[in-house]
């Protein structure tokens, strides 16, 4: 029996090899998860009414080789798309044959098509993103295919803008100064004299087309009797706006000022709220598609001053200027966030969700089916997945511009390479052992 018995441990110590070889083979490969063989001793069946205190084992056995799904480290790298996830859960994918496998290795492109691919042409699957300009974006039900539409974005035209500034308590009208400004045709001046106004700023704004337009603001306090008050009236002309010369209507005289209204402030230095539409204009510098010479739709927006104060400080703009409109963009880059939503950066400024990854977990990793190219696939023993987006329930976060490492121990494995070999050399021994006894047993005479 001692044959058997040496046999079964050759062949034991054999596959521990075996387990340990492929750890070190692919200690390199990301998102591996390393193997760890499990053995077991083997007994005959007793007869009916042997005593157990005489059973001797048969030898060993691999019962099973597990997989350690303990987290591996995580390295940055340059790729945008690519990902590690901290914690639980693996990439769910798309195989060309329509099956869904999984996986840790988050190592991703994008295809020619748009789709998120692994190295073996796989798709990420994830939520399809149903309305990016909701805040918070709204995804699909379903995980899907991941799919970066390069397309470019259309423009918006302007619709609300704000602004807040300071306006400083101890101006004067220009009337008033030392020397008197005469702004009897401030509204109509070709080149507008500095000392004809007390502040100015600007902001940009978009027609219908994408166009940019430069809007300039100008704040002339107001007096009674040569004492200041705490109304401003407020001005505006975009670029591009003329006044045509009578006599020769292919010539500027040069560019409107259009009067929005006044804006009033309390003893405080704040707005006046006694009066709701204060500090608010709506509909201004309307504009027909002939006036702003770009073929775009007729332009017309609201702008919104309310916070803006009457200190005792300089002129500034304490709030920054802020609108509804864009030009068109094209997608310059996508990055991921912990949470799983591809986020894609466009020329023009912009920000939108393209997507959210689809993670999945199961209540036995250790019964998924190893389909190689780092993919496992669902079995009776590992249970039906539980799907969900990165960072909720028991799932992980996600990290971009990292891998996770194969969480293979070197170390440890050449410890236990060196071990199965002693094991291996000493089952060989009982083999050769008992070779001699029989040899003995033979050669009696």
């Amino acid at each position: 029996m001692a044959f058997q018995q040496g046999l079964s441990g050759l062949n034991s110590s054999s596959k521990a090899l075996d387990v340990v070889s492929n750890n070190v083979a692919n200690a390199s490969t990301v998102g591996f998860k390393a193997g760890n063989t499990i053995f077991a001793d083997m007994y005959a069946s007793a007869m009916v009414g042997g005593s157990s205190g005489l059973q001797i084992g048969i030898g060993s056995r691999v019962a099973a080789v597990a997989q350690s799904f303990n987290q591996g480290n995580l390295t940055p790298t340059s790729n945008s798309l690519d990902m590690a996830i901290n914690g639980n859960g693996f990439f769910r994918m798309q195989l060309s044959d329509g099956s869904i496998a999984y996986t840790r290795n988050g190592q991703f492109d994008v295809n020619k098509d748009g789709y998120v691919i692994n190295a073996g042409r796989d798709k990420l699957t994830g939520f399809g993103v149903l309305d990016a300009t909701a805040s918070p974006p709204v995804f699909a039900g379903e995980p899907s295919p991941l799919y970066i539409d390069t397309s470019y974005i259309s423009p918006r035209e302007t619709g609300k803008a704000s602004l807040g500034v300071n306006l400083d308590s101890n101006s004067l009208n220009p009337r008033d100064a030392a020397p008197p400004v005469d702004i009897g045709n401030f509204l109509d001046a070709v080149n507008i004299p500095v000392d004809s106004y007390n502040n100015t700023t600007s902001m940009k704004v978009f027609d219908s087309l994408g166009n940019e337009h430069m809007m300039s603001l100008y704040f002339v306090r107001q007096s009674a009797g040569g004492s200041p008050t705490n109304d401003w009236e407020v001005y505006a002309r975009l670029d591009g706006d003329v006044i045509p010369d009578p006599a020769n209507p292919a010539l500027s005289l040069g560019t409107p000022l259009t009067n929005l209204g006044t804006i009033r402030f309390t003893t405080m230095g704040t707005l006046d709220i006694s009066n709701p539409t204060n500090g608010v204009f709506t509909n201004i510098m309307q504009r027909t598609g002939a006036q702003l010479g770009t073929g775009a739709d007729a332009l017309s927006f609201d702008l919104d001053l309310t916070r803006s104060t009457q200190w005792n400080s300089a002129f500034g703009v304490t709030t920054q200027p802020r609108q509804d409109g864009y030009t068109t963009g094209r997608l310059s880059g996508v990055s991921v966030s912990a949470e799983g939503v591809l986020l894609g950066t466009y020329s023009n400024g912009l920000s939108r969700a393209i997507g959210k990854l689809a993670l999945a977990e199961f209540a036995s990793p250790q019964g998924l089916t190893s389909l190689g190219n780092n993919l496992w696939a669902e079995s009776w023993d590992s249970g039906q997945p539980s799907v969900g987006a990165p960072g909720t329930g028991a799932l992980g976060t996600v990290t971009s511009s990292q891998i996770e490492e194969s969480n293979v121990d070197l170390t440890q494995e050449l410890v236990q390479m060196i071990i199965q070999q002693r094991n291996y050399q000493a089952n060989a021994q009982s083999i050769r052992t008992q070779d001699q006894i029989l040899q003995t047993l033979v050669n009696l005479r």
